[in-house]
């Protein structure tokens, strides 16, 4: 699950809001909902609180896995690949935490944000709002 998506319901997104809440309404309806702490911490902006984040992402309806071990090194060599690519960053995009957790996990990526994850995990399922 990538936070863009969380966040467009959260935040009730004028443009994306509605198709991204029907998509978590209709995957929640017969998948796990994965969630990792690097999409927690981005959530997590827009809180206050713990508990308010903790009451906006019920573990009734998302689950919550660490990294593997594997997806954080699978990470670090796709942000090799974007630095080689001229990509400015010096430190690995969240993305790429996210996009390698799903993929090391074999399960499918909810996002609005295919591109990043197309180039850099193309064997990787997309599912888009």
């Amino acid at each position: 699950m990538d936070s863009n998506v969380l966040l467009d319901v959260l935040t009730e997104d004028a443009r994306w809001f509605d198709r991204s809440a029907a998509a978590l309404a209709r995957l929640g309806a017969d998948h796990d909902l994965v969630i990792n702490p690097i999409v927690y911490a981005e959530v997590s902006v827009g809180f206050n609180r713990i508990e308010e984040l903790d009451a906006a992402l019920p573990d009734a309806f998302f689950r919550r896995e660490a990294l593997p071990w594997d997806a954080a090194f699978l990470a670090g060599k796709c942000f090799v690949k974007y630095r080689r690519a001229g990509g400015a960053r010096h430190a690995p995009l969240p993305d790429f935490y996210i996009g390698a957790h799903a993929a090391v996990r074999g399960i499918p990526l909810v996002t609005r944000d295919a591109g990043r994850y197309r180039t850099y995990f193309p064997k990787l399922e997309l599912l888009m709002p």
